[in-house]
């Protein structure tokens, strides 16, 4: 159900306002006064708001202002008596989505909030499909190896399904790049794709980061915030370096895989959730299953499909279309003309150990891009592709 605030000092506009749209579904906080309004707005999640313009305390002017300098993204519409339209117009120009005047027709007011929850859902749409857009141009997997040929198939095969996927592989292999076809290839596809990168996140945060959080439920949590599992609800969780996931946060994770459902840290309420889960891990989980490191019956669930991502130096045979590709799109991102690359380059780049994988051949393209000629050369390759080099 859509989440209404009111902020207005009259009480009886307010409850006459409730009432109203409770009985039309929606859930409706109120606010006596503008500092009271405000906090909530900056502390909560709504879909939209109604602020009176003429208010102690605090203007209505002013708690548009500040929740639009705080970055509420909630659409505000101003509420004014007959004498304050030009006020409502200026509000319109610093951000509010829309007017209403006194005394309040009850129609002219569904409709307006029905607009603004529409304009809220047209915005959500179009971010996910430029997210989507960016995917298909800067998320494409390069390579025609036999290695990364069968990584294509089985992406095919298994990305209209709802089963989890466990990718593996070294650091600089690709495996975001795997999960994010598989997302962009689902059913799922217009739904959000939210990663979470469980090395980069302290261990005491990362159940917060997951889960969500209710107001208070530690020292700085200011306000109630929705965890990853309920940001990516109808789409895809991406659980990147899994291996490196608490023991605490793996048995709750479990837990949402079994049942469907998360509790925010300090809440009690179960919620419903409906993401597909793809994790990824650059360690050999089942050495971490024997050194109790990570959950056996976790990692059966997240397993149904494994996908082993090849190391560069198992797929040499793409390099030049990879070198291709890096030199077109960093020429592109810096605005100069693309540089040509000589067969022997090639030859030099497939003889090289690529312990960093497509990472590395990435930096070192960059690299050749900056230090080479017009035409990249063997001799390029040999002087500068080393990073342990030191230019003077």
């Amino acid at each position: 159900m859509p989440h209404i605030l009111i902020i207005d000092d009259e009480r009886s506009i307010r409850n006459t306002l409730k009432e109203i749209l409770e009985f039309e579904k929606f859930t409706v906080d109120l606010a006596e006064d503008g500092p009271e309004g405000l906090k909530k707005l900056t502390e909560g999640a709504y879909d939209v708001a109604l602020c009176d313009i003429k208010m102690p305390k605090m203007d209505g002017i002013e708690v548009l202002q500040k929740a639009l300098e705080a970055e509420v993204e909630t659409p505000i519409v101003m509420i004014s008596g007959h004498g304050n339209v030009e006020t409502a117009v200026e509000a319109i120009k610093l951000g509010a989505y829309d007017f209403i005047e006194k005394p309040l027709d009850l129609n002219r007011t569904l409709v307006t909030l029905r607009n603004a929850l529409e304009r809220s859902t047209l915005e959500a749409e179009t971010k996910t499909l430029r997210k989507k857009i960016n995917l298909i141009k800067g998320f494409e997997i390069i390579g025609a190896s036999e290695p990364i040929s069968e990584i294509k198939n089985m992406i095919q095969k298994v990305a209209p399904s709802e089963a989890r996927v466990l990718i593996t592989g070294a650091n600089g292999t690709g495996k975001e790049l795997v999960a994010r076809q598989l997302h962009a290839l689902s059913n799922r596809n217009k739904a959000p794709f939210v990663e979470v990168n469980c090395a980069a996140i302290p261990s005491e945060l990362i159940e917060s980061e997951l889960f969500g959080h209710e107001k208070g439920a530690f020292t700085s949590a200011i306000k109630q915030r929705k965890g990853k599992f309920e940001q990516a609800d109808g789409g895809t969780l991406f659980l990147d370096e899994i291996g490196d996931m608490s023991a605490s946060a793996q048995a709750k994770v479990l837990r949402a895989l079994q049942e469907n459902k998360i509790s925010r840290v300090g809440g009690e309420k179960e919620i419903k959730v409906n993401v597909r889960i793809l994790a990824a891990t650059n360690k050999d989980l089942r050495k971490e299953i024997e050194n109790g490191n990570f959950r056996e019956d976790l990692y059966h669930r997240l397993s149904v499909i494994l996908l082993q991502v090849p190391a560069l130096n198992d797929r040499k045979d793409d390099i030049p279309l990879l070198a291709d590709h890096f030199m077109n799109l960093i020429c592109q991102e810096q605005g100069i003309q693309p540089k040509t690359i000589a067969d022997g380059a090639y030859e030099a780049l497939k003889e090289i150990n690529w312990t960093g994988n497509i990472r590395e051949l990435r930096n070192v393209i960059e690299r050749l891009i900056i230090l080479g000629g017009v035409t990249i050369t063997r001799a390029d390759v040999e002087a500068y592709a080393n990073p342990g080099n030191v230019f003077r």
